[in-house]
């Protein structure tokens, strides 16, 4: 799915933990993938962001999977493993707070002997000011 910046970052302007969700599958190898998009002075809480892996990957080489935005795609999350069922949490020490509505990517990265399978979700937590 393309990049598409005419929809609205979410905010459901009462104090909770919000999210965004994007599943995803071995055959969406080297595709840049629209996660959603975080308003403006939102926090991703990095210790329950990341991605649960359902369905192993089995890629011959990589297994992995990298988060960000679109001009870094591995701002928040560089090569994590998609190898083993279960949650892998974003990695990267960065800011997590959004300065203006952000588009959060992601790109599976398989390399090796292709994979015939392997299934996940993204999923980012994020608290908006309120």
């Amino acid at each position: 799915m393309p990049l598409n910046k005419d929809i609205p970052a979410r905010n459901d302007l009462y104090q909770d933990i919000q999210y965004i969700r994007r599943d995803f599958t071995f055959a969406d190898n080297g595709k840049v993938l629209r996660v959603g998009k975080l308003p403006a002075n939102a926090v991703i809480l990095k210790a329950i962001s990341g991605v649960h892996v359902s369905t192993v990957f089995n890629a011959g080489t990589a297994n992995t999977l990298n988060v960000g935005i679109p001009a870094d795609d591995d701002l928040y999350g560089t090569l994590l493993a998609l190898g083993t069922l279960g949650p892998v949490p974003l990695d990267e020490a960065v800011s997590f707070l959004m300065t203006a509505d952000t588009e959060i990517t992601a790109t599976v990265v398989l390399s090796g002997t292709a994979a015939t399978t392997g299934a996940g979700q993204i999923v980012i937590a994020y608290a908006t000011k309120n």
